[in-house]
């Protein structure tokens, strides 16, 4: 594993408690830094803390992301924790299963929109303010290459994917100046809990469009985002970064 610098670096994961989310707060802790997991799952979350403990500064926070007081509450906790917030890695979601659209329960679409797209707008209207205030900040949303490529039979997931990418856009062009850099990484499927959601038929297909033949490994996304996440990453922002396996075609 190659060294990145994130020495004193105070990171908000959430998501964190387990897959993408946990693999990346371990290499931000092997890389110098602290960091706060946000996450549903009060038992795995605390698990994961612990873990992550033993190695280096880590807190949980369980919250939804969705409710903005509860959002509110986990960034003073997390500034009261570890004295300041230097990246947001918006990571936590859901694929919401697989169907054609005409087939989805409205409350499904809605809660695929609201934990993927709605949480890391209102994530970010919390905790962007403290990264101006720094006058240094890193955001990174791990969105999909389904949101460049809509999935079929996963339209409420690409659709909040693709709402992910725009919304990673403009944040990054508003913060250009602000010495605050906002990317996203768009990977394609990795073997993480999130597969209990999908079914084998919609799980082949995805594995059939990746060029390499073989799902991306989470240690892998983290490693982009990281990098994302640290000075290295200084002329890049409102950026897509694949990790697609030569998927990605644009």
């Amino acid at each position: 594993m190659n060294k990145l610098d994130l020495q004193g670096r105070v990171a908000i994961v959430t998501g964190g408690a387990r897959g993408i989310g946990l693999a990346t707060a371990r290499r931000i802790v092997a890389s110098g830094g602290r960091v706060a997991i946000w996450d549903l799952d009060a038992a795995k979350a605390e698990e994961s803390r612990a873990a992550l403990a033993a190695e280096g500064i880590a807190s949980a926070h369980v919250l939804d992301l969705a409710d903005e007081a509860a959002v509110e509450a986990a960034t003073r906790e997390t500034l009261a924790a570890h004295g300041k917030i230097d990246i947001l890695v918006n990571n936590a979601g859901i694929t919401g299963g697989n169907m054609p659209v005409w087939e989805i329960p409205v409350e499904q679409w809605r809660r695929v929109i609201e934990v993927n797209l709605n949480a890391p707008f209102i994530v970010a209207r919390a905790v962007v303010p403290h990264l101006i205030a720094n006058g240094w900040g890193r955001v990174v949303n791990v969105a999909s290459v389904a949101g460049k490529e809509g999935n079929p039979n996963a339209a409420h997931y690409s659709a909040s994917k693709a709402g992910l990418i725009g919304l990673t856009k403009s944040l990054g062009k508003e913060l250009a100046q602000k010495g605050v850099l906002v990317n996203c990484v768009t990977p394609a499927a990795a073997k993480t809990d999130i597969f209990a959601q999908m079914t084998e038929a919609h799980i082949a297909f995805m594995l059939s469009k990746i060029p390499m033949g073989r799902f991306v490994e989470v240690e892998e996304i983290a490693a982009l985002i990281c990098w994302l996440a640290s000075a290295d990453c200084s002329f890049s922002t409102g950026g897509v970064f694949d990790v697609s396996g030569g998927r990605a075609t644009y």
